[in-house]
Formats: structure tokens, C-alpha cells, sequence
């Protein structure tokens, strides 16, 4: 005989958790807008002195655009990673409508063809014509597909390959994403879909985790393999919309 109110507790459980995360959600959200407004403030004034001591004849004028030069720095850092955070924890349910995958990343592709080219990065695109269409939001998937190539060009700053390649899989399609850049280790890869995580300097921690979150809102994911001097693959899983006869 099946528990039937274990299973009614488990999911109540379940709720109370899926509740308590949106209001953190947007609790974060509403922090860093206050955040956000003050350091706008500080920013604007910091380009005002800048301004300022530029027509200045102190003596100490060139210690002070230093200062004020850095303070700037850090304002635009912080601005970034408000940005990207307040993407992040806005993640909700989007509305998807049938759409070919194709197509998207052949926008992407096509957006970074010329920095490709300026970097000496052959853009191989291996798209089955056949390929179902899937359930999409075009303006956030390709977000997703633009933060992938991004990183992978970033990989290659002397040359190399990004192969692009969709095919069909049981109960879906998938995009082969392979670059013949840096790779990473086991540990960056392992951790690399964690917020905050980020091994470049100016980085926000916060790209990839986004493009997972994006990817999982489809009903897909998103799995990598990389090695060290000899690149990354990224695989992208998505089902299709089951069909009624």
C-alpha cells in the first residue's frame, strides 16, 4: 500500500523550498537595485572630478586622477556585476513558442563571424537541416549561445576551431559546441556552472550559471568536457514537443 501523505508531505516540503527561493530571489533582486542606484551616483560624480581636476594646476593632480581613475575602475566592475546578478536571480519561467534551433545559432554565429575572422577562429557549422523544431524564447537562448562562443573565442586568442554541430537525439536534439582553445582543468570544470565562480579577472561568476539557468527553462541541459591545451566540448540537450497523432 503506497504512503500516500509521505508522498503529500514530500511535496508540500518541495513547495515550501521552491517558495522560499523566489523570495530570496527577489529579495536579492531589490537589494542590488538599491545597490545599484547609489553606485550610479558615485560613478557620475567620480567622471565629474575627473573632469575637474583635468582643468585643474595642483600639484598633486596627477596622484588624485589616479585615484579618482581607479575608484571609476571599480564603480564600472560593480556596475557589471549588478548587471549580471540581477539576470541571474530574475530567471523565471519565460514563455516559449516553437522555433528552429538552427536559426539561432545561426544569428550567433553570424554576430561574431568578423571577431572570428580577426582572430584567425574557423567558424565550422555542421547544422542538420532535418532537426525538429523545439519550445524556445529566442532573445534568451541566444544570450545563452552568445555567452558560449564568447568564452570560446576568448580561448583562442591566436587562432584555432569552433565547431558547431545539431543533430537529433532520443526525445530531442543537441548542439555540439568544440573549440581548440585553452581547456580547462578538472576543478574549473567541475565548478564552472557555480555563481560567483570565475577564474578570469574582471569576471562575474556569473555568465555560465545564467546560461545553465537559461538552458534548464527550456526542459534542457547542458554538459562540458575539457582538457587542458587541448580544448572544450559543451553539449546542449533540449526535447522536442511530444507529438499527438
Amino acid at each position: 500500500m503506497i504512503d500516500q501523505s509521505k508522498d503529500l508531505n514530500e511535496q508540500e516540503s518541495q513547495g515550501a523550498i521552491w517558495r522560499q527561493y523566489h523570495e530570496l530571489a527577489e529579495l536579492a533582486g531589490s537589494l542590488a537595485h538599491e545597490i545599484k542606484n547609489p553606485l550610479s551616483v558615485i560613478h557620475m560624480n567620480a567622471d565629474l572630478l575627473s573632469e575637474e581636476l583635468d582643468e585643474s594646476q595642483w600639484p598633486g593632480k596627477r596622484r588624485a586622477i589616479s585615484k579618482v581613475d581607479m575608484i571609476k575602475q571599480q564603480c564600472h566592475r560593480m556596475e557589471n556585476l549588478l548587471r549580471d546578478f540581477l539576470r541571474f536571480a530574475r530567471m523565471q519561467e519565460m514563455e516559449l513558442t516553437l522555433g528552429s534551433l538552427n536559426e539561432q545559432i545561426t544569428s550567433v554565429l553570424n554576430l561574431f563571424q568578423a571577431q572570428a575572422d580577426k582572430q584567425s577562429v574557423r567558424l565550422e557549422r555542421f547544422l542538420d537541416a532535418d532537426l525538429p523544431n523545439i519550445r524556445l524564447n529566442g532573445s534568451s537562448l541566444q544570450a545563452a549561445l552568445i555567452n558560449l562562443v564568447k568564452n570560446s573565442l576568448e580561448a583562442m586568442p591566436d587562432g584555432g576551431e569552433l565547431v558547431i554541430r545539431t543533430y537529433v537525439i532520443p526525445n530531442g536534439v543537441a548542439i555540439d559546441m568544440i573549440d581548440t582553445g585553452y581547456g580547462m582543468d578538472e576543478t574549473t570544470a567541475m565548478r564552472m556552472f557555480e555563481p560567483f565562480y570565475s577564474t578570469k579577472p574582471e569576471g562575474s561568476g556569473l555568465g555560465l550559471p545564467t546560461t545553465r539557468k537559461i538552458i534548464e527553462a527550456h526542459g534542457g541541459r547542458i554538459n562540458v568536457q575539457s582538457e587542458v591545451g587541448r580544448g572544450t566540448k559543451f553539449v546542449l540537450e533540449f526535447p522536442t514537443p511530444v507529438r499527438i497523432a
